[in-house]
């Protein structure tokens, strides 16, 4: 044989081996939804028929986990739970904010050592310890579809796995769906009704909801949550699309699918919080060949902990230490596993820096809360507050003795909470002072006290203080100065950059149409030393609420011109529009906003 020829057959073997190694490994979607409580979709048992065709097919084809929660009730430290296999105490990411140097890999990390083609779309900057993270691929829909677009959806799940096959790699696909994350569908950010563009396959009226028990019924709460569960059933929608473009990428067969949701809704007693609807989640796995279809767990707690040491594990992947989740592989493969009694859950900080710490050790039947933070002055501060369902608990409140109790326990906690949520799901009677429930208490705080000691929670020394007021304030105060503090440094390294005013100029259509297209021309001048630049362009309404945006790259001279769509509706019969040059706004060299322009 030549060595020309052995040369040809050895690189051909090469390719073959590579291709047939990445088609028996394993390809893991992971999808997830926004902010949606597990009790919204149809095969959890929801009280409103046809919110989720798609993910109750989805749950017949798998195992349906019923008592699964996720660990934290906001979204960042949530989904870096599930990434990192570490609580938000030992993974740092127990707010918004960027751990930049972890000590830690988290699960891409080690999937991508280990051969894989590791993607994401939607929750970019929410799903790992700082961005930018080095994805393979990080999929953004095209500029003229929205985030919440099914089609979109299709597009890029298709895109994802072909880039993974062109890699011949295995693939790690994060599929993130916006849905039902406010502003819900038909709502702007202020509850304001609008005409939304992306109408899902099935719109809810007031009178077809079923208003859960923590919320009162009435006809303000009944708007707001028709407009969530249409937004359930867009999310379907987009989850159906992310199903239908693997089984017709000719992958299905070879991909375990798991799907939940980060938190539940955001409405009052739900996200934000360590209530049984802040975490409870709707959590399925398909694994074709292994798991068998139509399986319903009953009895294993399984929480987002668990998340990265069972896909390792499933995978042949060795455990890094310091995981604090434990895989349910043989709860998969047998339905069986000991030692899953009940989950732990943490909340810290929200999105505005305000710590409130929380607690909570949830079993099949009780569930004990610690709030060290409640002192019956201090106010928790927190998104949900600006809801319909909100505003009606105030206004309720000052009518009704019943209604303002509610409100009170809201917005001061109490410092301990014990719940039956085998009788009590809504968490409406607070047990913690009846007698006839004190040997659960006190094991429950037990059971809270050794987990910390295990995991090195900051929060030990307050539990075992929790009668001292004047302990638990200095805590309180400590994390929060922390808090602040990390923010104004925050706000003092960014860089300074210097502004200018002559790199674009912008140039408005004489009026623009309902329902029809308009046109801005950004004229620019880019210096050589500027290289390539971003035109971040937004059309908003007369309000000043964005309707949409769209970044061009330039570089030079010229002219660009962007094309948006007009609503049919818009607030105040006209637009205006924004633009700026730079990677983000916080760096921008130019910002430029215009005057308003009619809509005839």
């Amino acid at each position: 044989m030549s060595g020309g020829l052995r040369l040809l057959l050895l690189s051909a073997l090469l390719v073959f081996g590579c291709a047939a190694n990445a088609k028996e490994k394993l390809n893991i979607l992971f999808l997830t939804v926004d902010d949606m409580s597990c009790d919204s979709i149809g095969a959890f048992g929801c009280d409103v028929p046809g919110t989720s065709p798609n993910i109750d097919k989805l749950a017949s084809q798998g195992v349906q986990f019923n008592l699964a929660h996720t660990q934290v009730g906001n979204c960042m430290p949530s989904r870096n739970v599930m990434q990192s296999g570490r609580y938000p105490h030992n993974n740092g990411v127990e707010g918004f904010y960027q751990v930049k140097d972890p000590d830690y890999p988290i699960l891409p990390d080690l999937l991508r050592d280990n051969g894989y083609f590791i993607g994401i779309k939607g929750k970019v900057s929410h799903s790992t310890p700082y961005h930018p993270y080095d994805w393979d691929i990080v999929l953004e829909p095209d500029l003229r579809k929205n985030q919440r677009d099914k089609d979109s959806f299709y597009d890029l799940t298709r895109k994802g796995i072909a880039a993974a096959k062109s890699a011949g790699k295995p693939f790690y696909l994060v599929m993130n769906i916006n849905d039902p994350h406010k502003p819900f569908y038909g709502m702007d950010n202020k509850q304001n009704l609008i005409d939304d563009p992306l109408k899902p396959s099935r719109i809810f009226e007031t009178d077809e909801v079923v208003v859960p028990g923590f919320l009162p019924d009435t006809p303000g709460v009944r708007l707001e949550l028709a407009h969530y569960y249409s937004s359930v059933r867009r999310a379907d929608d987009c989850a159906g699309a992310v199903l239908k473009a693997l089984e017709d990428s000719g992958e299905a067969e070879n991909t375990l699918i798991m799907f939940l949701s980060d938190h539940g809704m955001a409405l009052p007693f739900a996200k934000t919080a360590v209530w049984h609807h802040s975490t409870h989640t709707p959590w399925l796995v398909r694994w074709p060949g292994v798991v068998e279809s139509g399986r319903v767990d009953d009895e294993h707690m399984i929480s987002a902990v668990d998340f990265a040491p069972t896909i390792l594990e499933v995978l042949g992947i060795p455990e890094p230490k310091g995981m604090d989740g434990h895989s349910f592989l043989p709860v998969l493969k047998t339905g069986k596993q000991a030692g899953r009694d009940y989950i732990i859950k943490e909340y810290n900080e929200n999105s505005g820096g305000n710590r409130s710490p929380m607690r909570a050790i949830q079993g099949r039947k009780y569930s004990y809360i610690f709030n060290p933070w409640s002192d019956g002055e201090r106010v928790f501060k927190t998104a949900t507050t600006g809801t319909i369902a909100y505003k009606e608990m105030q206004r309720l409140a000052a009518i009704d003795p019943g209604a303002a109790e509610r409100l009170r326990l809201f917005d001061y906690r109490d410092p301990e909470e014990l719940y039956d949520y085998e009788n009590d799901p809504d968490a409406l009677d607070n047990l913690i002072n009846n007698p006839e429930v004190k040997n659960e208490l006190n094991r429950l705080r037990k059971e809270m006290e050794n987990w910390m000691v295990r995991t090195g929670d900051p929060l030990l020394p307050v539990l075992r203080n929790r009668e001292n007021k004047a302990f638990k304030d200095a805590y309180i105060e400590k994390v929060q100065k922390e808090s602040d503090d990390r923010r104004a440094s925050q706000r003092k390294s960014r860089p300074n950059v210097q502004k200018r005013d002559d790199l674009i100029e912008m140039r408005l259509p004489k009026s623009a149409s309902a329902g029809n297209s308009v046109t801005v021309q950004i004229a620019y001048t880019v210096p050589k030393q500027l290289g390539t630049q971003k035109i971040h362009v937004t059309i908003k309404d007369g309000a000043g609420k964005r309707i949409d945006r769209k970044i061009v790259e330039v570089k030079g001279n010229g002219t660009a011109r962007i094309e948006f769509s007009v609503p049919q509706m818009v607030a105040n019969d006209s637009v205006q529009f924004a633009a700026f040059i730079g990677k983000d706004y916080d760096v921008n060299l130019q910002h430029l906003n215009s005057i308003k322009v009619k809509v005839k």
